[in-house]
């Protein structure tokens, strides 16, 4: 990731901190984003340790951790980690990104990401560190908003929206890139990792004003099942190989 780029995400993140889990954790946010954490957490280890990659003010550090496993934090933003210490002090934390993880090989038994695999501009460096810091059998899985036709015109949102200086949590101009189930699985596979596996989820979005929200999210059931082309974030899981 470039230092400017980097710089910007970091400064974003760092000033929104206080204000992040208005929009995750309450109301809207707290159902999508609880409807997201549990399709990652159904397809990781039961137990072990997970370093959570992005891991803003603790949301799914907290959640892995409510199920008695225990989970290291890593995000770009101090203030987000500083966020996350109090919100979930059991857990552990550090300052830096996916694609430099601080922490020896073959540490953990899981990883995890949610929300930020789009932000990452060099995913092959992200996947191949998150295999080096695994242990053999480990799992890893990761849920982003994926590319088809209802993402294609949210970067020019966000262009558009920082330009007007609209202040919102994720309304902000990163270069997001979007990826579909070829791309992903590609990817994955280049990085090592096998048993890879991918859905569909999400069709009721946490943008969605409440009424829409709500009966999207009645019938999120049925789109998921069977019209998975309307989901807006695929979740991709795979294992790193035992040798």
């Amino acid at each position: 990731m470039s230092s400017s780029r980097q710089k910007k995400i970091q400064e974003h993140y760092d000033t929104i901190a206080d204000v992040y889990d208005h929009h995750y954790d309450r109301r809207r946010g707290r159902c999508y984003y609880t409807h997201l954490s549990r399709n990652i957490l159904d397809v990781l280890p039961q137990n072990g340790k997970l370093l959570d990659i992005g891991c803003g003010t603790g949301l799914f550090v907290e959640r892995y951790i409510d199920e008695g496993r225990f989970a290291v934090g890593l995000d770009i933003s101090q203030k987000m980690i500083q966020r996350a210490r109090s919100r979930c002090r059991e857990g552990d934390y550090a300052v830096g990104t996916g694609e430099k993880i601080p922490f020896n090989d073959n540490t953990f038994d899981a990883v995890s990401s949610l929300l930020v695999f789009s932000y990452v501009r060099d995913p092959e460096a992200m996947l191949n560190e998150a295999y080096r810091v695994l242990k053999p059998g480990g799992a890893i899985a990761i849920c982003t908003l994926g590319k088809k036709l209802l993402t294609r015109g949210i970067p020019a949102i966000y262009h558009i929206s920082e330009k007007m200086n609209v202040q919102h949590v994720v309304m902000k101009n990163f270069g997001e890139r979007y990826y579909n189930r070829k791309e992903m699985h590609q990817l994955f596979a280049q990085a090592g990792f096998s048993d890879i596996q991918m859905k569909w989820c999400s069709f009721a979005h946490i943008d969605m004003l409440d009424p829409i929200f709500y009966l999207a999210q009645k019938i999120e059931p049925f789109v998921e099942q069977c019209v998975p082309q309307l989901a807006y974030n695929i979740c991709v899981n795979g294992i790193k190989p035992r040798h």
